[in-house]
């Protein structure tokens, strides 16, 4: 009898929430909380540091979720976390690429990466969404669910 192996999905969100769209990576972990998806495991991160590329060698796969200022054709992005020289890395926070490397480089894991960029465009020391943030945070879930969950 054969049995399939169960990929470990961890979902970070990157962000903080008192600086308005900058909480666009958190809001993207509350909605997939009131999903219940087996086998998803979520977790809040004001930054990336070194500490989580311990954590990410657990899993088999990882989606970091984090605000962009980059403009973006659909509102967001997803795609594959590459791998990052690490001279170019700073005490102070990571990338999720920088991560991934030292994931690799420390604990000999190269767990599946992938980054979710949703576009944002208000800054500013105020908590909740900008309009246009929300309709990219909507937009991402859609996607995400349509086609990406359905594997996990």
């Amino acid at each position: 009898m054969s049995r399939e192996r169960t990929i470990r999905t961890l979902v970070l969100g990157i962000g903080n929430s008192g600086r308005k769209d900058d909480g666009l990576g958190w809001e993207f972990i509350d909605f997939l909380k009131k999903q219940e998806i087996e086998n998803l495991e979520l977790d809040y991160r004001y930054q990336l540091q070194i500490e989580d590329a311990e954590l990410i060698s657990h899993y088999d796969r990882i989606i970091f979720v984090d605000a962009t200022k980059e403009p973006t054709t659909d509102g967001f992005y997803l795609r594959p976390c590459s791998k990052k020289d690490l001279t170019e890395m700073n005490s102070h926070s990571l990338h999720p690429e920088t991560v991934s490397s030292l994931c690799s480089s420390i604990y000999g894991r190269d767990p599946e990466c992938f980054i979710l960029g949703i576009e944002g465009n208000q800054w500013g020391l105020e908590t909740g969404l900008s309009p246009e943030a929300r309709k990219n945070l909507e937009r991402a879930k859609r996607y995400l669910v349509a086609h990406l969950f359905v594997y996990l």
